[in-house]
């Protein structure tokens, strides 16, 4: 009971303000677009979680591999930095989103 009342004092003022924030909404703003605030954010959080678990494994696996092979570390580092790459089209989709004509 005292876990459910946690999680409804934190989620209470997040909608609340939610709904306070989309009705102080531009007047320009194009009927049926105004999730695209919504979406873009979406696209740069989960890609950044996404980007997060992915350094995490490839970085703890490189680890692995130089602790036994240290001429390993250039295909190490090439593996971390692809899992980076997923934050940077999180980036990319949310700039599309938000400055696209439609």
């Amino acid at each position: 009971m005292k876990r459910a009342s946690l999680i409804l004092a934190f989620l209470i003022p997040v909608l609340v303000s939610s709904v306070i924030a989309a009705a102080q909404a531009p007047s320009d703003t194009a009927q049926g677009f105004a999730g695209i605030n919504i979406g873009a954010g979406l696209a740069v959080g989960l890609a950044a979680i996404g980007a997060g678990i992915a350094v995490g494994m490839a970085a703890a696996a490189g680890v692995g591999v130089l602790t036994e092979r240290r001429d390993m570390f250039g295909t190490v580092l090439i593996f971390v930095a692809i899992g980076e790459g997923i934050a940077v089209y999180g980036i990319l989709f949310a700039v599309l989103m938000l400055f696209g004509k439609f």
